[in-house]
């Protein structure tokens, strides 16, 4: 691992998790309400959860840490779902299992559906402990309107093969204007080939990112944006890094090769706007 403490997956470090992906996603939301108004992105904070309208079918547009910070209410239930309603989307809940108990009830009664998982994964950091010798360079993308744009193209390239490029592309240039999202690129004979992300909030870096166009793979360019970004955290004073992953895969394998383990397995629910 990285020579730290490993912090124990209690509720205390859940709560840590959950804030800084929730927080991480509505900068985001921000973002694309200040690039595109006509969007209506917009979030709200409901019994300690976060709820945010990204777009109908966004992966963002959902709650994030219902049931962690206080015990939800039929009533804080109603103005959820009437936030997602009155926006024309499905209400989705995504779910740790240290929520508190009343919530999964909660959800039955008012016909919710389970439907995704996520590990949740996290690591302690350190300054100048490395997990890696990395090969590809990876360097901070700027300020500047044109590296934003690379770093976008670059992020929408990873998903070429599957079909996501143009949506990726967007979601990559909201990211290039997202506050407290630090973004990187590495480089392997100065042709960028893969991009990657972090946030960081009270201590927990947030990676996300992570893409690498087809021709590039295979040369070490994910470890070594991974091993830059634990570096900047810690640098930064974050003792935590987190992600997520689906259960099972390849994603989750190189993460837990890499000193990450799983804090909980997530669950996302769904109820369809009535």
């Amino acid at each position: 691992m990285s020579g730290a403490a490993v912090p124990f997956a209690d509720l205390a470090l859940a709560r840590r998790l959950e804030r800084a992906e929730a927080t991480s996603s509505t900068c985001f939301v921000d973002a694309r309400a200040r690039l595109f108004p006509s969007s209506g992105a917009c979030w709200i904070e409901v019994a300690g959860a976060y709820a945010m309208f990204d777009g109908v079918g966004s992966p963002i547009t959902q709650t994030f840490g219902l049931g962690m910070f206080e015990a939800p209410t039929p009533g804080d239930l109603d103005r959820l779902e009437a936030f997602f309603d009155e926006r024309g989307a499905e209400t989705h809940h995504e779910v740790s299992p240290l929520a508190d108990p009343v919530l999964v009830p909660l959800l039955n009664e008012r016909g919710y559906q389970p439907f995704e998982f996520t590990s949740v994964m996290y690591r302690p950091i350190a300054v100048g402990v490395a997990t890696a010798t990395p090969s590809p360079v990876v360097r901070p993308v700027g300020g500047e309107a044109d590296d934003h744009e690379l770093y976008a193209r670059v992020a929408a390239a990873g998903w070429r093969d599957l079909g996501y490029a143009d949506f990726m592309l967007e979601i990559g240039r909201v990211s290039a204007n997202t506050d407290g999202l630090h973004l990187f690129l590495a480089e392997s004979e100065g042709t960028a080939i893969a991009a990657g992300a972090v946030h960081l909030r009270d201590g927990v870096a947030h990676l996300a990112g992570a893409s690498t166009v087809p021709e590039g793979r295979r040369r070490g360019a994910q470890l070594a944006l991974l091993e830059h970004r634990l570096q900047f955290a810690a640098a930064n004073g974050c003792d935590i890094a987190l992600m997520g992953a689906s259960p099972g895969s390849g994603s989750q394998r190189n993460a837990e090769r890499h000193g990450f383990r799983i804090a909980y397995t997530r669950v996302k629910w769904k109820r369809t706007r009535r």
